[in-house]
């Protein structure tokens, strides 16, 4: 069933999606920042109610922290008006459910922050960070759901995408939430900064991660360089996090081409995947970026808000391209 297009409702779920993308900004802020743990109670703000607690003590840490949790608050209040909203105007009873699915994560994901802190576990910052990147495509696969061309493509001609494309783009961007977690799992591990250098590891290809490198690793590390003493664990993880974001490079960098084949320059999932590559580019250079400039918080959280886009370009390509193919028949 094909529901009527509600531009009110629509801008809403985009509203909804962009203040969740700040949301994971401001979250990689803190992160950045080692701010996780600057307010110590939850869901109180040392002591204080959270939406009393007075602005002249929001200094250094404690800033980022309590704006997060102020942004994650109003996320959840449009998330459920969303809801309430699906279930009230829109005619078609999945998104109804998608409605209360986008509720449950976001209760899951308020829950997850404030476990991480009363808990005081920096292994929750992984799941955290999971359920985050799934909010996020989901809020936006709603918002794209609510769009005028989704319900008006049921009637325009559409042309299919081959399968073998529409696999590739899926496969891949499964791909970049595994990277996503890696990442996050670096970022709560505190290793990343286990290399130092780049484009070599160590001066090496692959860095030797022996009890006599790792130390001698550790014996040579640069003069103010953040966080603590490396081990191996760290340092392949970061390898392992360089030799994925490669792959997903190279798999990106085909969708342009391959869709320009099969579909046509002129073809919107064409542009759309040039704008994917860039994306990956720009990625890669602030990975880089990130590691040589000493983890500066403020590049830092630009390589977390553009993997989160990456992540999002290929999940709306794939939902376009399957909606396209079965209105084509």
């Amino acid at each position: 069933m094909n529901a009527k297009y509600n531009p009110a409702l629509f801008w809403f779920a985009v509203l909804n999606a962009f203040v969740t993308f700040l949301l994971i900004g401001l979250g990689g802020l803190v992160t950045s920042h080692e701010a996780g743990m600057s307010v110590p109670d939850w869901p109180n703000t040392f002591g204080y109610n959270m939406f009393l607690f007075p602005v002249d003590k929001w200094v250094g840490g404690i800033f980022y922290e309590h704006s997060h949790r102020l942004l994650a608050t109003v996320v959840g209040f449009l998330t459920t008006v969303l809801a309430i909203w699906l279930s009230l105007k829109d005619s078609r009873k999945w998104m109804h459910w998608l409605g209360v699915a986008a509720f449950l994560l976001v209760i899951l994901q308020g829950i997850l922050g404030g476990l991480r802190v009363r808990w005081s576990l920096n292994w929750l910052g992984v799941p955290h960070g999971a359920v985050a990147q799934t909010f996020l495509v989901l809020t936006c696969a709603i918002a794209l759901f609510l769009s005028r061309w989704w319900q008006n493509s049921a009637t325009q001609k559409q042309m299919a995408v081959p399968r073998g494309l529409r696999s590739h783009v899926l496969y891949l961007t499964i791909l970049i939430f595994v990277q996503l977690l890696i990442a996050a799992t670096m970022r709560h591990q505190h290793a990343g900064l286990a290399i130092w250098d780049f484009p070599a590891a160590h001066g090496q290809l692959w860095p030797a991660t022996t009890p006599e490198a790792i130390a001698d690793y550790n014996a040579h590390r640069p003069a103010g360089m953040i966080g603590n003493s490396i081990t191996a664990f760290q340092v392949n993880l970061q390898m392992v996090h360089r030799l994925v974001a490669y792959l997903i490079f190279l798999g990106v960098a085909a969708v342009p081409f391959m869709a320009r084949k099969r579909l046509g320059g002129a073809d919107g999932l064409t542009k759309f995947g040039w704008f994917w590559l860039v994306l990956m580019a720009l990625q890669i250079a602030l990975g880089a970026a990130t590691v040589l400039s000493n983890k500066a918080a403020d590049i830092a959280t630009g390589h977390v808000m553009v993997g989160a886009l990456a992540l999002l370009t290929g999940a709306l390509w794939w939902l376009v391209a399957v909606r396209r193919t079965k209105v084509a028949g």
